[in-house]
């Protein structure tokens, strides 16, 4: 089982493309979307609000049946802290095995995390390998912790969208159209006070 947690503010066609690169390099059932519902690093920008993200990554997937959406943390009180999901998921279903998937960004500062031994033990970390993170730093950061060395990488390509990105585009008015699906940009549009214009 493969899990992608993030803000998801919004979904973008970068974050399917990295669940269906590790669902296929990694051989996985499944990969599962966890929208955070407060993320202990950082408030999140322009809060359409937890429920409303949560129905953005199902848009997200739509039909495809390598991927499901998780309101675990959605449900779930206080700071979203990642091996708290992951103690859920191993006591729900002990025989699965877990892949966090990471960008290698967010793996590099996997030292700062809360628990993060913990969290290396609960799951194999699966990081996105490609340019702008270098792969050594993020080996050294991992080589920090026990359990570490279990680590794995996937090959991502670039795509060079980021939630900032579309979000700073709606904010300006300027179209997300083939940054995210659109099924996500119609919902956008719908519940967004700042959204872009028609056929956007």
């Amino acid at each position: 089982m493969g899990i992608l947690g993030g803000t998801f503010n919004p979904p973008h066609l970068g974050h399917l493309v990295a669940a269906q690169e590790a669902y296929r390099e990694l051989d996985l059932d499944h990969v599962t979307l966890i929208p955070a519902s407060s993320p202990p690093h950082k408030p999140v920008e322009d809060e359409p609000g937890p429920e409303h993200r949560l129905e953005l990554c199902r848009l997200a997937i739509g039909d495809d049946e390598r991927f499901t959406v998780s309101d675990l943390e959605v449900r779930r009180d206080g700071l979203s802290y990642t091996v708290d999901t992951l103690e859920v998921l191993s006591t729900q279903a002990p025989t699965n095995d877990l892949f966090l998937i990471l960008g290698g960004d967010i793996a590099a500062g996997l030292p700062k995390w809360h628990k993060p031994e913990r969290v290396l033990e609960l799951a194999t970390v699966a990081i996105a390998k490609r340019r702008g993170t270098a792969k050594a730093s993020v080996v050294q950061a991992l080589a920090q912790l026990t359990g570490g060395e279990r680590a794995t990488f996937f090959e991502m390509p670039r795509t060079g969208i980021s939630s900032t990105m579309v979000g700073g585009r709606v904010r300006a008015g300027q179209p997300i159209r083939y940054f995210v699906r659109d099924d996500v940009r119609l919902y956008i549009g719908t519940h967004c006070p700042c959204r872009p214009g028609p056929g956007h």
